[in-house]
């Protein structure tokens, strides 16, 4: 590893460059101590090795250099040696500290390469989601332009409709008033002791038939003086009333009853068709509504009675009444009106019933005088006439007071215990409004006012104080009858039946019971489907079917207009 060499009496040591740092340090101490421990040797000048003078401390200082320039180069190496193994060192911690942060960045990498995949997975979802919206959203706007389409063409037969509508509602009305017209020439509409109109006598057993024997599933009213039955006799649907045999006037009010409803007929006055004197029964039109106590309770969760058709109930009773009362030649006084024997027909057209204490007055007499007195006056306790329950004196005046208590009834929906009180405390406090019937819907103040006012000036406890049915009541419901009946009609086809799914019930014919398709105007001012009434007049019948009056000729006409509606609703609504 290392060769020592003589040269002039000096060793030389020599250090292989791949020796380490420990052997070249090894070999300086060495060369040191040897260089220490060795005797001086005495020299002459005659030895041939003596050095003399300067020489020879040169050349004695020489190995000494050389050994501090080794010793420098040794402490060089070493310390190149050091810094060397600390770069080594540090480039060991470097070079873990980026592998570590290779592996991580590495695991990082995996990490968003995964999350990048997931993400992808999810947008390419949402893209197929968002895309499967887009092509829903188009088919949504397709239909929705496709009805729109259909609305504006069906709001175009609507409006249609209305005006075909409008135009029949005023061909009827100017038909009913040539009616009312020919029936007051030919003394239709009068009673005479002498004309009174044919009443069928029908037998028990028909009487019996058509109410599954008095089952009491078919029973729809009852009173003190019997029970009323809804039954189907000769194809029509009826209310057969069955006095009730314990009463001891049953008779008295069975003939009362036939007498006065056989006598006259009018819009407002219900129709009796028939009788059955074995069963003790009247039988009268089918009236699918109810009455008007009935409605004003919402019973049987009916609909309420809006402001318009309460005023215009008030104005058909009211023409009930003056009809009654000015009946030639013998005047009619109801004395039981109340809201129980107000009926309503399938439009909710008011007809008055309940005649079985009626009188027939003679004409000799004023309204404010008694023209029928009785020992035990008849009615209801709430309807009755104060002046009627103190002296038994009946007149047209009595009628007057239950129609008050009725037109209460009719704005505020209550009972007629404590009414006219009620009513009259809120009068003078300006708070009427606060006791209406909300579910008639927002009562005009003015048509309010003036009902409310009406029906408390009826009610009047002295006769005399009482206003005129024809010249002050009238003359005020007139035109509140009017107004709500142009509000009616503009909404009575846009309204339906519910018994006939949506049909108008005037595109029922009365026989059928089903929409018409050739309607015919029969003698008695009705429509009929063309085969049906042919059907009923070609088998014998000389009767109307609706009122079971003689009809006068068995002339059919063809009723254009609501041939037209009604196909025009079948084009509409399908068939």
């Amino acid at each position: 590893m290392q060769e020592c060499r003589q040269s002039s009496g000096v060793r030389h040591y020599s250090v292989e460059k791949s020796a380490s740092l420990s052997e070249m340090w090894c070999v300086a101490n060495t060369w040191l101590c040897k260089s220490i421990g060795e005797p001086q040797i005495e020299r002459t000048k005659s030895d041939p090795l003596y050095i003399s003078g300067k020489d020879n401390i040169e050349e004695s200082c020489e190995p000494y250099y050389n050994f501090q320039n080794i010793l420098r180069e040794l402490e060089n190496a070493r310390q190149e040696a050091y810094e060397e193994k600390c770069r080594h060192v540090k480039a060991e911690r470097e070079l873990f500290e980026a592998l570590q942060k290779a592996q991580a960045s590495e695991n990082s990498y995996f990490r968003e390469m995964k999350q990048k995949n997931e993400l992808e997975e999810k947008l390419t979802t949402i893209m197929e989601e968002f895309e499967s919206l887009t092509v829903r959203v188009d088919e949504l706007c397709a239909e929705l332009q496709g009805e729109r389409e259909q609305r504006m063409v069906l709001e175009k037969r609507g409006e249609h409709a209305d005006r075909i509508i409008k135009d029949l509602m005023l061909q009827r009305d100017k038909a009913l008033r040539e009616t009312e017209t020919l029936r007051a020439r030919k003394g239709e509409s009068t009673a005479t002791e002498e004309g009174m109109m044919h009443i069928t006598e029908f037998p028990y057993s028909e009487i019996k038939e058509a109410t599954n024997d008095f089952d009491h599933s078919m029973k729809i009213g009852e009173s003190v003086y019997g029970s009323v039955y809804k039954g189907f006799l000769r194809h029509t649907n009826v209310a057969i009333k069955k006095l009730n045999p314990e009463t001891t006037q049953t008779q008295s009010q069975f003939s009362q009853e036939v007498e006065i409803l056989s006598r006259v007929r009018h819009p407002n006055l219900v129709t009796l068709i028939g009788a059955c004197k074995d069963a003790q029964a009247l039988v009268y039109e089918y009236m699918p509504n109810g009455s008007l106590d009935d409605r004003l309770a919402c019973k049987d969760n009916s609909k309420p009675l809006s402001w318009q058709l309460r005023t215009r109930i008030a104005s058909n009773i009211c023409s009930a009444l003056i009809f009654l009362h000015s009946n030639k030649p013998h005047s009619i006084v109801h004395s039981d009106l109340k809201a129980s024997n107000i009926l309503l027909d399938g439009n909710n057209v008011a007809k008055l019933s309940g005649f079985g204490v009626s009188q027939i007055l003679t004409d000799q007499f004023k309204a404010t005088t008694t023209l029928y007195r009785h020992t035990h006056p008849k009615g209801s306790f709430v309807y009755i006439d104060p002046e009627y329950l103190i002296s038994g004196d009946l007149t047209p005046l009595s009628d007057v007071y239950s129609f008050g208590i009725v037109l209460l009834r009719l704005l505020t929906g209550r009972s007629g215990f404590g009414l006219l009180k009620e009513v009259q405390q809120a009068m003078e406090k300006g708070c009427l409004q606060a006791i209406l019937d909300s579910s008639a819907g927002e009562w005009p103040a003015m048509y309010a006012e003036q009902l409310a006012g009406l029906g408390l000036r009826c009610c009047k406890i002295r006769r005399k104080n009482r206003p005129d049915l024809q010249t002050e009541v009238w003359t005020v419901l007139e035109p509140m009858y009017r107004s709500a009946s142009v509000m009616l009609c503009s909404l009575s086809f846009k309204s339906v039946s519910e018994d006939l799914g949506g049909v108008p019930s005037y595109f029922i014919c009365p026989i059928l019971q089903d929409v018409m398709r050739d309607p015919l105007i029969a003698a008695d001012g009705f429509t009929y489907e063309a085969e049906a009434i042919r059907e009923w007049l070609d088998s014998g019948h000389g009767t109307s079917p609706m009122t079971n009056l003689e009809l006068p000729h068995r002339d059919l006409l063809p009723n254009h207009a609501l041939r037209s509606a009604i196909q025009e609703w079948l084009h509409t609504y399908g068939d």
